[in-house]
């Protein structure tokens, strides 16, 4: 028989973590880097936009669309970071819940 009480406890732990996880991904950050450099992109945990660096050498008009693809290119991998941070972090917080073949968290 499945033991509820025990179900219960382990979803109760289980939604504290979850709570300390968020908490930690908001405060942590990560930079993407794009063009050698040119440009970096912070972001914290959640993906939030937190700041960004640019090479003065691309703020010249004739270099615009150069910059749009770095920034483009910088956030992207910046959001990469974010998500193997957040799936690491998952997998520390449910690796040892007893889930169901086939059922995932993340």
């Amino acid at each position: 028989m499945v033991d509820f009480l025990g179900l219960m406890k382990q979803a109760s732990e289980l939604k504290s973590k979850m709570e300390a996880m968020q908490a930690e991904l908001e405060a942590s950050e990560v930079e993407g880097v794009s063009g050698g450099g040119l440009v970096t992109v912070k972001l914290n945990g959640k993906g939030d936009l937190k700041g960004m660096r640019l090479d003065e050498s691309l703020l010249q008009p004739t270099e615009k669309e150069v910059l749009e693809d770095l920034i483009v290119a910088a956030h992207a991998d910046a959001r990469r970071k974010v998500d193997v941070m957040m799936k690491d972090k998952m997998q520390s917080v449910a690796g040892g819940l007893p889930l169901p073949p086939g059922m995932k968290l993340f």
